[in-house]
């Protein structure tokens, strides 16, 4: 007998339903080439950009694209996404590199990716359901103002020995090295943004990160004519191979069957690999591992409203998690589903995962043909793509609709998520951002659930009313202190329950505590009881009680035995 906790799980989902259940044909297969070098010319650069932001050399960005783009595509439940190294993780990735190194970051990849694995497994997939659109759109905004604050240095030159660890502490060293900005640096920053800002408007489909990059690196070498420096991946970062070969930028070598815990860590030192590392990497394993299944999984929704393909959630939770565990092996860092190079996948014209194997190709190509083309590229280009990846993360434009329009509830959930995944920590935003939304919610129902009185029948000395909404925790003690108060004159209440949906272990208790505290004479009488109320009153062995409590079907069967027997009132 198939086992519960693999119902649903199927491997290759993906790649089965697009290329096996559906005929793949050759204009299939030349759409999918078409749309995977395409996003492969986004990749190249912004992997190796969003490397450099999490504190590691610019080629484990290209591993990661590489390796784990291909066992995601292979393994996930979207038949459209494009995974490798996000602009989100960056907030995360640097604190660990710079205090683990990169064997530590590997390692915790690795945990991350078994978190996945077992999250997946246990089909929490459609858990992104419940997390409020403040919060999610709070923690990424603060990402994007993070890893913007995180580029001024290289998009300046400014001159720092050590970047401080608290977001106010950054900002206090940035402001003071304003002063030892490099002019170089900052006009080929400016160079390239302008180019990426204004590239779209030109309306040709060719991803303006490509030309963005070429006239930065034109603007370069014009200053380099006139002695200025520029900073470049070459003078920034050096290789050294297994054969003792050194050099300058990129290894121009395939990814190499590396043991993540044989590297080096921050110190130089060999890592320790026991369960006290394992421990202190846990943390930053769970953050990555939520928010790679928040982006892979809102990646994945997002790609269906456009195309119209629903995804398997799970399944995409399981490829995120094995390419997570197997990535780290080659060298590569935390990787998830990307939003912009995914939607530019589907714009693209790609039909199935093959687009996603072709961009890894040709991110592999890249690594063996174009490694020292790419060690020339400027610090302050790589600079400029990530601030205009962190303003689109901001999502500058629903955050200021979210404060024009939205509840105010909503709005300070979104406000605090925001602060709180700049100040402090992504994870932390996320649950005090959920626990907040979640009790507002709950204060939002709870207002909900009235008592209304109904005409008064023919039965006299008799009130009748009606509870609306559901009589839970949050609701029912108010509900039935109003009730106390109303009825204090009255021997006989009844109680109409149609509109109540749903009754707690807080709503039972105090509807028990209202019952048992009726003064002697008086009787309560409850009806048109749904059936999850009635199953968790006979659940707790609430029976009628003569001449105290007592059911009805129905209103008027309540009140027509009602008036046959005044005397019994």
């Amino acid at each position: 007998m198939k086992s519960r906790l693999f119902t649903g799980i199927r491997p290759f989902s993906a790649l089965i339903e697009a290329c096996w259940k559906e005929p793949y044909s050759l204009q299939r297969l030349i759409k999918d080439i078409i749309a995977g070098v395409t996003v492969g010319i986004i990749a190249i650069p912004l992997s190796m950009a969003l490397a450099i932001g999490s504190g590691v050399a610019p080629q484990y960005g290209l591993y990661t694209s590489a390796v784990a783009g291909i066992i995601i595509a292979l393994f996930g439940g979207s038949r459209f996404s494009v995974s490798g190294p996000t602009a989100a993780f960056v907030v995360i990735l640097y604190p660990v590199s710079q205090q683990f190194g990169l064997a530590g970051l590997l390692i915790a990849t690795l945990l991350s990716g078994l978190i996945l694995m077992f999250m997946g497994f246990a089909r929490l997939g459609k858990l992104i359901e419940f997390i409020p659109l403040p919060v999610t759109l709070g923690f990424t905004s603060g990402i994007g103002i993070t890893i913007g604050t995180m580029q001024i240095k290289d998009f300046f030159g400014l001159q720092l020995t050590a970047m401080p660890a608290q977001y106010i502490g950054k900002l206090v060293a940035l402001v003071g090295a304003l002063p030892t900005f490099n002019i170089g640096d900052t006009l080929v920053g400016v160079a390239t943004m302008a180019v990426l800002v204004y590239w779209p408007r030109l309306g040709i489909r060719l991803p303006a990160h490509l030309p963005a990059l070429l006239i930065g690196s034109g603007v370069m070498v014009v200053l380099w004519a006139f002695h200025l420096p520029v900073a470049t991946i070459g003078t920034r970062f050096g290789y050294v191979l297994a054969n003792g070969t050194h050099g300058q930028g990129i290894p121009p070598i395939l990814p190499q069957w590396i043991l993540p815990w044989n590297l080096p860590d921050a110190h130089g030192q060999p890592m320790a690999f026991n369960w006290h590392t394992i421990s202190a990497l846990l943390p930053a394993a769970f953050s990555m591992a939520m928010l790679g299944a928040i982006e892979s999984l809102l990646c994945a929704v997002v790609l269906d409203g456009m195309t119209g393909i629903k995804h398997q959630s799970n399944n995409e939770l399981i490829g995120q998690g094995l390419g997570n565990i197997i990535a780290p092996f080659f060298g590569g860092i935390t990787a998830t589903a990307a939003i912009a190079r995914s939607a530019a996948n589907v714009r693209a014209g790609a039909t199935s995962p093959v687009s996603s194997l072709v961009h890894s190709g040709l991110v592999l190509l890249a690594l063996l043909i174009l490694a020292p083309a790419l060690s020339y590229l400027p610090m302050s280009a790589m600079a400029a793509l990530l601030l205009l990846v962190a303003w689109n993360m901001s999502e500058a434009r629903k955050v200021v609709y979210l404060l024009r329009r939205a509840p105010k509830d909503d709005i300070a959930v979104m406000l605090l998520c925001m602060s709180l995944t700049v100040l402090f920590d992504m994870v932390i935003a996320i649950t005090v951002g959920i626990v907040l939304a979640s009790l507002l919610f709950m204060r939002r129902i709870a207002s909900m659930t009235r008592i209304n009185e109904l005409p008064q029948s023919a039965v006299g000395e008799c009130r009748v009313f009606r509870i609306n909404g559901p009589l839970f925790f949050a609701a029912a003690e108010r509900i039935f202190d109003e009730l106390t108060v109303l009825t204090s004159e009255d021997r006989l209440i009844v109680l109409q329950w149609d509109a109540v949906p749903v009754l707690d272990a807080g709503g039972l208790q105090a509807f028990v505590r209202f019952s048992e505290h009726l003064p002697a004479g008086k009787q309560l009488i409850v009806t048109d009881v749904p059936f999850q109320p009635l199953k968790t009153l006979a659940r707790a062995h609430i029976h009628p009680i003569e001449g105290r409590l007592a059911f009805y079907p129905t209103l008027p069967q309540a009140l027509q035995e009602l008036a046959a027997a005044p005397a019994v009132a």
